[in-house]
C-alpha cells in the first residue's frame, strides 16, 4: 500500500474514533429521564413504518407483503384501520420476537408530499392540548389521530390486546405524519388508558408542539427516540425560532441523527445520540434540511406507497369476514385473539427493549 492510501486509512480511522461510530447510551444531564437508543430495533421498526404504507389490504393484513418478510417476519396484525375519508392507515399487532405490542402508523401519501412540505412552512400553533396549560400543538396532526377513525381502533385493540396477552410493552412508531400520529399515540395510551410501559420511536417526523407540550410529553412518555436522516426536510419544520421558545414549535427528545462521515470511498453512516433537549445544535439543526429524497428513505428502507395515485386501497374478497365498515366508509379489519396462535412471553413482560 501507497502512502496516500496509508495516509486515507488513517484519516479514515481517526474519524472513526472522533465519531465513535454508533452511539448507543448518554447519561442524562438533567432531572429527565433519557431514552436509550437501540440500533437493533431500529431497523426493526423501521420495516414496520414501511410495511404501514401497503396499499394491497390483503396482503398487509396477512402480512404476506414483499415489506413482511424481513426482520418483522411472524408479526401477526390483530387490527387494521383505513380511514378511507382522510387518507389514513394504521396497525395494532403482536411481535413475538420483540414481546411487544406494536402500533403502526402511515405517513404522508409521495403525491401530496410536496404541497405537504409547504404547508408546514407557514403552520402556526393553531389548537391548546387539552389539560396541559399553555401547551399548543399543530391542529392537523392532533386531528389526524384524535378525530378519525384511527384512534378508536387503536384503543380498542389494544385493550383487547392486554386483556389476552397481558402487561406486555407497546411500541408505536410511524414514518413522517406518521410519526406525528405515533407520537399523539403514545401520550394518548399513557394518559388515558394509564399504560406504563408504552415506548415510541420515529422516522423523520416533524415538529408537532410548542415548549409546554413537550415538557408535558416528556415526562409522560420519555421513552421515545426521533431518528432523522442526513439532510431531510421534514424534522426542521415547522420552524423552530430559538430566540423566540415559548412561541415556536420545538422538538420532544431524544434525537439519534443518521449522517455520513468520511470522504471518497471511505464513506460509513454515524448514528449520533443528541443530547436531552430535542433541539441539539450539533444535530439534524446544524445541516440545512433540504432533501425529500433523505426524508423518503432510512435504513436503506423505502417509507413510501409503492403506487402515488392519491389513496389508493386494494382488497380481496377473503377479507370479508374480517372487515367492518362504519358510516362514513372507513374500513376496520380486526381478528379475534382467543382464536390466535400466537403465544407471547408474558412471564417476561417487564423487561422489553430499549429504543
Amino acid at each position: 500500500m501507497d502512502g496516500k492510501n496509508w495516509l486515507k486509512v488513517v484519516i479514515f480511522l481517526c474519524l472513526f474514533a472522533v465519531s465513535t461510530g454508533r452511539e448507543f447510551k448518554v447519561k442524562a444531564k438533567n432531572k429527565h429521564h433519557a431514552a436509550i437508543y437501540n440500533h437493533t430495533l431500529a431497523t426493526i421498526l423501521v420495516e414496520y413504518a414501511s410495511a404501514v404504507y401497503v396499499s394491497d389490504l390483503t396482503e398487509l393484513f396477512a402480512w404476506t407483503c414483499s415489506r413482511c418478510n424481513g426482520l418483522t417476519k411472524g408479526f401477526q396484525i390483530l387490527e387494521l384501520i383505513v380511514d378511507v375519508q382522510r387518507c389514513l392507515q394504521a396497525f395494532v399487532g403482536v411481535a413475538q420476537d420483540l414481546n411487544a405490542i406494536v402500533i403502526a402508523f402511515r405517513g404522508t401519501q409521495e403525491s401530496s408530499l410536496q404541497n405537504w412540505i409547504e404547508d408546514l412552512y407557514w403552520k402556526q400553533l393553531d389548537i391548546s392540548y387539552p389539560g396541559m396549560k399553555d401547551a399548543m400543538v399543530h391542529h392537523g396532526f392532533y386531528s389526524a389521530y384524535h378525530n378519525t377513525s384511527l384512534r378508536p381502533g387503536v384503543l380498542t385493540a389494544v385493550k383487547s390486546a392486554k386483556e389476552f396477552y397481558g402487561n406486555i410493552p407497546i411500541i408505536v412508531t410511524g414514518h413522517s405524519m406518521g410519526g406525528a400520529m405515533a407520537a399523539f399515540c403514545g401520550l394518548d395510551l399513557t394518559v388515558h388508558l394509564g399504560c406504563q410501559n408504552v415506548s415510541v420511536m420515529t422516522f423523520g417526523q416533524p415538529r408537532i408542539g410548542n415548549t409546554a407540550f413537550v415538557s408535558y410529553y416528556r415526562e409522560r412518555v420519555p421513552n421515545t427516540i426521533r431518528v432523522t436522516n442526513r439532510h431531510d426536510i421534514v424534522p426542521h419544520l415547522p420552524p423552530y425560532y430559538q430566540y423566540f421558545p415559548h412561541k415556536t414549535y420545538r422538538h420532544f427528545p431524544r434525537e439519534v441523527w443518521l449522517y455520513d462521515l468520511g470522504f471518497g470511498s471511505l464513506v460509513f453512516t454515524v448514528e449520533k445520540v443528541c443530547d436531552n433537549s430535542g433541539e441539539d445544535p450539533s444535530c439534524s439543526r446544524s445541516v440545512e434540511g433540504n432533501s425529500v429524497k433523505d426524508h423518503v428513505r432510512y435504513f436503506g428502507v423505502k417509507l413510501s406507497c409503492d403506487v402515488s395515485a392519491g389513496c389508493r386501497i386494494v382488497m380481496g374478497n377473503g377479507l370479508a369476514s374480517y372487515r367492518t365498515i362504519d358510516n362514513d366508509g372507513n374500513v376496520i379489519f380486526s381478528r379475534n385473539i382467543s382464536s390466535s396462535v400466537l403465544r407471547m412471553n408474558v412471564g417476561s413482560s417487564e423487561e422489553g427493549k430499549s429504543l
